[in-house]
């Protein structure tokens, strides 16, 4: 009898189930016995039980999240239904709200209507009171408002102007005061005279030379009038308008004394020497100038004309050094005020470089725009040598630091020097040149001699008259007056008609 579970002729197979338990059923030729079949009853129940076991635990499982997906489900539901609850609430609370500002705009609108018909009859009573319409009620108004507002306003101008000028004058002062100490020289300028001493008596001969060969060659080829006859006996005067030939000829004076061999070939070869060392004294003077301000991109050639500047004297004042003074004090004044500190210093440093052009007519300010223009400046720098003397109206604020520092430099105590005897001198041929005219009644030098004020009698002189008299009067005064910068000339015409009543 084949084992239970086997088709009679089919052989035992081995059987897998769920259980981890394997049960290997080993078949042999003689297995068909009865323990055999007991076997196999008893693992049938037990995986029976194991499926019975698995059964309940998986229903058991899905019980169980079934009850906590109702449960999730009611207090989701819960929580829905509270926020209804809420949100019915804040409905009905807004609901409420907006029922009460309709309310209160009926409310507001009667108070509107109200008040506009109060005023309107208040209006009718008070044009009826006062004879004026709303119109001129309003205008009325409108004009005392602004004469109140307008004293109200000049008061406070007047606080705001006296407060800004305080404090204007204070920090001005400091302003200058640390400008005056940037610019402060550490030497003061000498006063230079073109003389040679000699070492006795006889070298005059020699100087002069055969029939005064030599003395006329040294003249020639200096440009300059030797004077022998001094009242030192033991010295030589070089006099020239151009200080650069002096000190040219001065070197080669005492060069050709030391020297003893005076010929003209030789007196030729020592001017043109001393005319090397004085060209490259300047360049070099010129160089360190403008490296004192820090200014290092000017062309070689307006270097040398700063350096001409060296040898020019104005009031006893050295102009090289007046112009680093000047330069010096306006770039501090422009970096206190935030200038173009660049602009400032390079105006400061040519403001009078049309100084050297001795040889020319017009005014050193005139020549210095040409020079500045020939040398390729900016417009800014132009403007400043233009406008330092006030001859332009001011076009920027480095012009008007350059003519401020010009000022101050000029004005410290001890900078310029002019004897006062001189001086009145200067003023009073002025007023007599000016006075010198037909139809002049009165004649003012004043502003230190840089202008005249000239009055006439204007039964004599008319409108048309008086431009001819000032050009009179300029070609008089440049023709028979040495003064320096320029004199401006102002013909006053007046008529008067005056009465007693008695």
């Amino acid at each position: 009898m084949a084992p239970f579970g086997i088709l009679p002729g089919q052989k035992p197979k081995k059987r897998l189930t769920q259980n981890p338990k394997r049960v290997v059923v080993s078949v042999g030729k003689q297995s068909t016995g009865r323990q055999d079949r007991f076997d196999i009853k008893a693992t049938a129940r037990e995986i029976i039980q194991d499926a019975r076991d698995e059964a309940y635990r998986i229903r058991k499982a899905a019980e169980e999240e079934a009850t906590r997906i109702r449960q999730e489900s009611l207090e989701f539901e819960k929580r829905i239904a509270a926020k209804e609850d809420s949100l019915d609430q804040r409905i009905a609370q807004i609901e409420k709200q907006e029922k009460q500002l309709a309310d209160l705009r009926v409310a507001l609108s009667t108070q509107e209507d109200a008040i506009s018909r109060l005023r309107s009859d208040l209006v009718t009573k008070l044009e009826k009171t006062s004879s004026l319409t709303s119109e001129e009620a309003k205008t009325l108004i409108i004009e005392n408002l602004e004469s109140q507002l307008k004293d109200e306003v000049a008061k406070r101008i007047k606080e705001a102007e006296e407060e800004i000028k305080s404090q204007s004058q204070h920090l001005a002062r400091e302003i200058l005061a640390n400008a005056m100490i940037a610019g402060a020289t550490d030497w003061i300028a000498e006063y230079t005279v073109s003389v040679v001493k000699l070492e006795s008596e006889d070298i005059k001969g020699r100087i002069i030379g055969k029939e005064g060969r030599n003395i006329r060659a040294f003249e020639l080829a200096t440009g300059v009038d030797v004077e022998l006859d001094s009242d030192v006996p033991d010295e030589v005067r070089l006099s020239s308008f151009d200080p650069i030939r002096r000190e040219i000829a001065r070197i080669a004076l005492e060069w050709l004394v030391k020297d003893t061999r005076i010929q003209p070939t030789r007196i030729e070869e020592s001017v043109a020497k001393a005319k090397r060392l004085v060209d490259q004294d300047m360049s070099e003077a010129g160089r360190r100038a403008a490296g004192e301000l820090g200014l290092y991109n000017l062309s070689q050639e307006a270097l040398d004309g700063l350096g001409r500047l060296k040898f020019r004297y104005s009031y006893g004042q050295n102009q090289l050094i007046a112009s680093i003074e000047t330069a010096k004090i306006a770039k501090k004044i422009a970096e206190e005020l935030g200038a173009n500190v660049t602009i400032c210093a390079t105006g400061g440093l040519f403001h009078d470089i049309g100084k050297i052009e001795v040889e020319k007519e017009g005014t050193h300010v005139q020549l210095g725009v040409e020079l500045a223009k020939k040398w390729g400046f900016p417009k800014e720098v132009i403007a400043c040598i233009a406008q330092h003397h006030e001859d332009e109206p001011f076009t920027s604020i480095e012009s008007v630091i350059v003519h401020i520092a010009d000022a101050v430099s000029g004005a410290r105590p001890g900078a310029r020097h002019e004897p006062v005897e001189d001086y009145l001198r200067r003023l009073s041929d002025i007023e007599k040149i000016a006075a010198s005219f037909s139809g002049v009644d009165k004649a003012y030098a004043i502003q230190a001699g840089r202008e005249v004020r000239v009055i006439v009698e204007p039964t004599m002189v008319d409108d048309d008259g008086i431009v001819t008299l000032s050009h009179a009067i300029r070609e008089k005064l440049e023709k028979e007056l040495t003064y320096p910068g320029q004199i401006t000339v102002t013909v006053i015409r007046e008529t008067r008609a005056v009465d007693i009543a008695k």
